[in-house]
């Protein structure tokens, strides 16, 4: 397999076109999530709880990969807006976990209608799933993770 020669120009850099495909896929939820009251982040969160509720701040920190210093702010937000509650463990004082109010679970619906961009890029199914693990693999190769 043939290695990119190296290069300084814009166009020639992953690292930028992830960045641009980034900006351009948060902008296109930002109207949705808008409505709902919820910032990018704090979806992100949301979604970790819905597929599992009662989670500890550190599984759903590196179920995200954010550290605590993004994770605490975010969760407080997310407190103070009655969507989610923190308290620490009953089995370990020094783990808090975080769980879904009813309010936060009645968004998990609503939220469906954020999560489709397969729409927005007009791919089927099996086109969608292609570029989600070729961003999955490059980020375990970068990483050296095995998420």
């Amino acid at each position: 397999m043939a290695t990119p020669a190296p290069s300084v120009a814009l166009d020639d850099q992953l690292c930028f076109a992830l960045y641009s495909a980034s900006r351009a896929v948060t902008a296109r939820h930002r109207p949705m999530l808008d409505r709902l009251g919820l910032t990018y982040p704090q979806f992100l969160v949301l979604m970790t709880l819905w597929e599992h509720d009662d989670q500890s701040v550190r599984e759903i920190s590196e179920r995200l990969d954010l550290d605590s210093g993004t994770m605490s702010p975010l969760l407080e937000r997310l407190d103070a807006a009655g969507l989610v509650t923190r308290e620490r463990s009953a089995v370990d004082e020094r783990q808090v976990r975080v769980r879904l109010t009813d309010a936060g679970r009645a968004l998990e619906q609503p939220a469906c209608g954020v999560s489709a961009m397969i729409g927005a890029l007009d791919l089927d199914v099996q086109e969608f799933a292609a570029p989600r693990r070729q961003l999955e693999e490059i980020t375990q190769r970068v990483s050296g993770s095995t998420r």
